[in-house]
């Protein structure tokens, strides 16, 4: 029986720990058979999930890519999904259900960093993108570390997820930014 030189033991050594490194090889899947892969622990859609007669919208899912680690990276990538009318899910029993537009409701989540990238879509000649773009602002402008600084002044929008309300809203929007913009940085 020959034996390994020693000199080759580190070598191996090195080898097996860069194998175990590697970990699975990449498979050629689309962004939506990844997500439909990693729905159950990723896309927390709504608490209402857990209510019985929860009915949900299956075709399309809430997912982030994995290399977005910072809110601003976050905020950018769900702007660029709000005039994305596929981009929602259902919650609710089946008698009453309801659409949870998932851009918006994670902005709003987000808060101060999504503010000024909202602020730059009142543009949008889109009416339900800026409908979306309105409702997110209502939220994330509720975020107590903005509040804080507007002293509990946040934009109070008289009536959400109606694109007739859209130029009315806008206006209350610009008025609050305005007097509030200085305070975002």
């Amino acid at each position: 029986m020959k034996q390994c030189p020693l000199w080759l033991v580190p070598a191996y050594a090195m080898l097996a720990m860069l194998a175990g490194c590697a970990g699975q090889s990449a498979s050629p899947q689309t962004p939506d058979a990844i997500a439909q892969e990693v729905s159950p622990a990723v896309a927390q859609v709504s608490p209402v999930a857990a209510q019985p007669g929860y009915v949900a919208n299956r075709q399309v899912t809430d997912w982030v890519p994995p290399l977005l680690t910072s809110p601003e990276e976050k905020a950018a990538y769900y702007v660029s999904r709000l005039a994305d009318r596929r981009f929602v899910s259902q919650y609710g029993g089946q008698d009453n259900p309801r659409t949870w537009y998932i851009a918006a409701e994670r902005l709003g989540e987000i808060g101060l960093p999504a503010v000024p990238l909202l602020f730059a879509r009142l543009d949008t000649t889109d009416d339900y993108e800026l409908m979306l773009a309105l409702y997110a602002l209502h939220l994330a402008t509720q975020d107590p570390l903005l509040m804080a600084r507007t002293r509990g002044d946040y934009i109070q929008l008289p009536s959400v997820l109606d694109s007739a309300a859209n130029a009315n809203n806008v206006r209350i929007a610009r008025e609050w930014w305005q007097r509030h913009s200085a305070k975002l940085n």
